[in-house]
């Protein structure tokens, strides 16, 4: 099919069946649903079509297939969704750095050697301390320049020489940004040159948050499509950010009110989403 579609920042380009299949596959589609989304997507297709129509069309076609499938297929838009301050994008982070076997505290001041700074996210494990400074955009076309890791280093740069002083040169420090978007190549080659560690939704290649999440099932419940958007920041504003969470805790779901038929149904997805 030699028609084109348009992206969200307004370029034309050729319908490419390939990658919707493989984002149909990561979501866990098997073979045979993803030849039928793929044949009743093309019935709809005309030049010029928004990428976001068709992510739209394969959406309610999945949504009907498995709950499952399509929480994972929107897992960027769950991902928005921990907005619109990025203070839940921090906790998430957070989280995910806590199954690694990390101390992690959230939004915490840190002397360093010649001010304070109020960092995102501040993780031990024996040997090792991160500082973390998480870069939440609303905005999926929006990236993350150079100022953002060039601004991170000379922080980091303060608070590991006020770290050295009061735990010693033994442990291993390092800064990093993790952010829910894009880098430009410029925030790349100046990050990974100054020695940051830089995690987006798609790089490190094969190591982004999209990669990551998929592996470990840390799904956010904004991946939920049996809770309205209003009934996701309700939780979240109770601190919780996970799937994983709100599968042991479903008293809260209770607690605000929802009929326990639905709680059975969000307390279901939430499990199956955190199964794989």
């Amino acid at each position: 099919m030699n028609l084109h579609v348009t992206k969200g920042n307004g370029d034309k380009v050729l319908f490419d069946a390939g990658k919707l299949k493989q984002a149909l596959q990561t979501s866990g589609a098997g073979k045979q649903e993803q030849e039928s989304i793929l044949r009743q997507v093309r019935e709809e297709l005309y030049d010029g079509i928004p990428t976001r129509k068709i992510y739209q069309m394969a959406f309610s076609l999945l949504k009907k297939e498995s709950y499952k499938m399509a929480g994972r297929y929107r897992l960027k838009n769950a991902i928005m969704e921990l907005g619109p301050t990025g203070f839940p994008f921090e906790k998430f982070v957070g989280r995910v750095l806590e199954t690694l076997g990390y101390q992690v505290e959230t939004g915490v001041m840190v002397k360093g050697k010649c001010v304070q700074h109020e960092v995102d996210v501040v993780a031990r494990k024996d040997g090792e301390m991160l500082m973390i400074e998480c870069k939440f955009h609303s905005d999926n076309l929006t990236k993350s320049g150079v100022q953002v890791p060039l601004y991170i280093h000379s922080r980091f740069i303060d608070v590991k020489a006020s770290w050295e002083k009061q735990y010693g040169t033994d442990l291993q420090y390092h800064g990093g940004v993790v952010t829910n978007t894009r880098f430009s190549e410029d925030a790349v080659s100046y990050g990974t040159c100054a020695g940051l560690f830089m995690v987006s939704w798609d790089f490190p290649e094969g190591e982004g948050l999209k990669h990551y999440i998929d592996r470990s099932g840390l799904h956010p419940l904004t991946s939920l499509i049996s809770l309205s958007k209003a009934q996701k920041q309700q939780l979240l504003g109770k601190g919780i950010v996970l799937c994983s969470e709100l599968t042991k805790q479903p008293d809260l779901l209770r607690e605000m009110g929802l009929p326990e038929k639905q709680i059975n149904r969000v307390v279901r997805e939430a499990q199956n989403l955190v199964a794989d």
